[in-house]
């Protein structure tokens, strides 16, 4: 029993990991059209766009420190919006999240706008392809 409970969470912590990996890769896409080298107007950096003020140091081209550095920032924000909300951001207020956390329960148009394109690009059907193409070009 206790090896099936835990095969059960085994499965489940995957299955999240694999939800996040979707979100990451939709983030990626449309902040910087998955380029690594991306500079954004206000000096944003990687494929993410992270403001400079936010970045910790190393190579902001090297997709896994950008990873890292993304996950680390997103961390607290989902976490305040979990303890205030009591529940995990949809796909939709974690773009928010990520671009206008003080928006994220009145953003303006232009964040709303973002988020269903975000939204959108998650839930497409062919999604999956490029995911997989995405993921098979970052291991090579």
């Amino acid at each position: 029993m206790k090896f099936l409970t835990c095969f059960c969470l085994a499965l489940l912590g995957l299955a999240l990991n694999a939800h996040a990996m979707d979100r990451w890769l939709a983030l990626s896409m449309i902040e910087s059209g998955d380029n690594d080298y991306a500079v954004g107007n206000a000096g944003e950096i990687s494929r993410y766009q992270i403001k400079p003020e936010f970045w910790p140091g190393g190579d902001p081209s090297d997709a896994h420190t950008a990873l890292a550095t993304a996950r680390q920032i997103m961390r607290a924000r989902v976490e305040a919006f979990e303890r205030i909300h009591n529940r995990a951001p949809s796909d939709y207020e974690f773009y928010i999240l990520w671009n206008a956390p003080s928006q994220v329960d009145h953003p303006r148009a232009a964040v709303r706008e973002r988020a269903r394109r975000f939204q959108n690009l998650i839930q497409r059907s062919d999604y999956t392809q490029y995911a997989g193409l995405a993921l098979n070009r970052r291991q090579n």
